[in-house]
């Protein structure tokens, strides 16, 4: 590929490890994990692999790609348990989202970025009717240098 699209240029945003703390609603510790987002072959797509300290979270790995044309953005995801999802997404230089309004289980993703983007404060919401929301838990990713 010659040259990147506005929409995969955005992405660089992404890339690089991120130290990930997450904090489920009625636990008073954090759980903590680490992502990584690295460019595939072409720079076309972008890999997105997660992994918690504690086993009730799955190991994850998504593949991130973009609609030049429409600027929009998808995500395939799938982990250890077995689940396979496709999310839409959304990401600007403040702001990245995820969704997905599945009937049976819909889930909602919205992250806000720090001035320098070195630092992402998101919360995950799920609803098993695509109408009534309940927080799932918050999530601090910061970038880390390893």
């Amino acid at each position: 590929m010659s040259e990147q699209s506005a929409s995969l240029t955005r992405l660089n945003k992404l890339i690089g490890n991120w130290h990930l703390e997450i904090k489920l609603p009625g636990e008073p510790t954090s759980h903590h994990g680490r992502a990584s987002f690295e460019w595939l072959p072409g720079k076309a797509f972008v890999m997105y692999r997660t992994e918690i300290e504690d086993p009730r979270f799955p190991v994850t790995e998504a593949i991130i790609g973009s609609d030049d044309t429409l600027d929009s953005y998808s995500m395939v995801y799938s982990d250890s348990r077995g689940v396979q999802r496709v999310y839409l997404m959304r990401l600007d230089d403040r702001e990245w989202q995820l969704w997905r309004d599945a009937p049976d289980f819909a889930q909602r993703f919205s992250g806000t970025f720090s001035e320098d983007g070195n630092t992402l404060t998101a919360r995950w919401e799920k609803s098993l009717t695509a109408k009534n929301w309940e927080h799932d838990f918050d999530l601090i990713c910061t970038r880390t240098t390893d």
